[in-house]
């Protein structure tokens, strides 16, 4: 794998948007060169900083021209492929003014996959697992521009009783009065 060759699909790749790739995801990407040749390539490409190595397994495009924005999430997403994540605990309830501490470098996660915490060059994911179904999960969060779903206010603050975290932060106040406005 050329640097040259490499930096080329890299860019193809960025102009659809994506900039986070799991090793095996760039092993099918160079698939035409031998498993030594690939794992140099990569090495030689995390030195020449086209990319970056943001935690073991997955890597960030170092060149790409596409916004930062929600770049934790991106990788979380790479990380529980496959399995149902949305923002939540904390993060969510920050977003939503019913904290009043803000997470800065750190996400909080729910997903059906495992628990964890996982530690980035870019910031710090914790995973928490949840039983709830994918119906109830679809129900209890939403869309919006960002890579993951974000939990509706009433969904993170249940999410943040049920992992038995700290809920001296929450202004009950402020909750009450993102429900009413949420629910016209």
């Amino acid at each position: 794998m050329k640097t040259v060759d490499a930096i080329k699909v890299l860019n193809e790749w960025d102009k659809r948007g994506r900039m986070v790739f799991a090793t095996s995801d760039l092993r099918k990407t160079f698939s035409d060169t031998s498993e030594k040749t690939f794992s140099e390539g990569l090495r030689r490409l995390v030195r020449q900083e086209v990319l970056t190595r943001a935690a073991r397994g997955v890597y960030v495009n170092a060149l790409s021209h596409s916004p930062r924005t929600h770049l934790l999430e991106k990788i979380a997403i790479c990380f529980r492929r496959g399995e149902y994540s949305y923002l939540s605990l904390e993060s969510a309830l920050s977003e939503f003014g019913v904290i009043s501490q803000v997470p800065i470098g750190r996400i909080t996660v729910m997903t059906t996959g495992r628990s964890a915490t996982i530690r980035t060059s870019f910031g710090e994911i914790e995973f928490i697992h949840t039983k709830q179904s994918v119906s109830e999960i679809l129900e209890n969060t939403t869309v919006s521009e960002r890579p993951l779903r974000i939990a509706k206010v009433d969904m993170a603050l249940r999410d943040l009783k049920r992992a038995q975290r700290n809920m001296h932060m929450v202004s009950f106040d402020d909750y009450e009065q993102v429900l009413r406005e949420t629910a016209t």
